[in-house]
């Protein structure tokens, strides 16, 4: 898909949005786009040209995120070692979800503003579904894990890190810690024959 490149003042209107939209969802509070084009120094009806709704904004600032996450995952489905290519997916997910304030929430969506976004995200959730689904048929993942299960029990980390991941200095070392501890209980293990 080709897009007209904006003009000089547009493209540098647009980036100051994102910027300041970028901020304001790191500092945790939530998009209006009134107060976006205030603090941006624009008008109202430049930011409603740029981005209809807040959510469309949202998903700009998280497209970056986004975009890495799913080149990781194409990444990692070439590796030959499935266990190995899962950890590293999930792990960079972990890392991204406890780094990013804009992916939870346009993860979770259940509706798109942006084409792209819906784009992103099932490219996403297909690199999660196949590399898990490789680390079980390599026998490297308990065969009783779903596929649907590995976006709550990785929210549930991230959540974890949320409210007890102390200084936000620590968040990625303490989400590391719970994300080994959770591939501990994923892996497949040899039982013991029952007496």
């Amino acid at each position: 898909m080709t897009t007209t490149p904006l003009r000089k003042d547009a493209a540098r209107n647009w980036e100051q949005i994102v910027a300041v939209a970028r901020d304001l969802v790191d500092q945790g509070t939530a998009l209006q786009l009134n107060d976006v084009a205030r603090r941006a120094g624009l008008g109202v009806g430049t930011v409603y040209r740029h981005f209809a709704t807040p959510e469309a904004l949202l998903e700009t600032v998280a497209t970056p995120c986004l975009e890495g996450l799913t080149a990781y995952g194409e990444r990692a489905l070439a590796d030959p070692d499935p266990w190995g290519a899962l950890e590293g997916f999930l792990s960079r997910t972990l890392e991204a979800q406890v780094t990013d304030a804009s992916l939870a929430p346009v993860t979770a969506a259940a509706e798109d503003a942006l084409p792209r976004t819906t784009e992103l995200k099932a490219a996403l959730w297909s690199a999660g579904r196949v590399l898990l689904d490789r680390a079980r048929a390599a026998g490297a993942v308990r065969p009783d894990l779903a596929p649907g299960d590995l976006v709550p029990l990785m929210c549930g980390i991230a959540y974890a890190v949320d409210v007890h991941g102390g200084a936000p200095a620590d968040r990625i070392d303490t989400a590391r810690r719970y994300l080994a501890t959770l591939l501990t209980g994923l892996r497949a293990t040899t039982m013991p024959p029952s007496a």
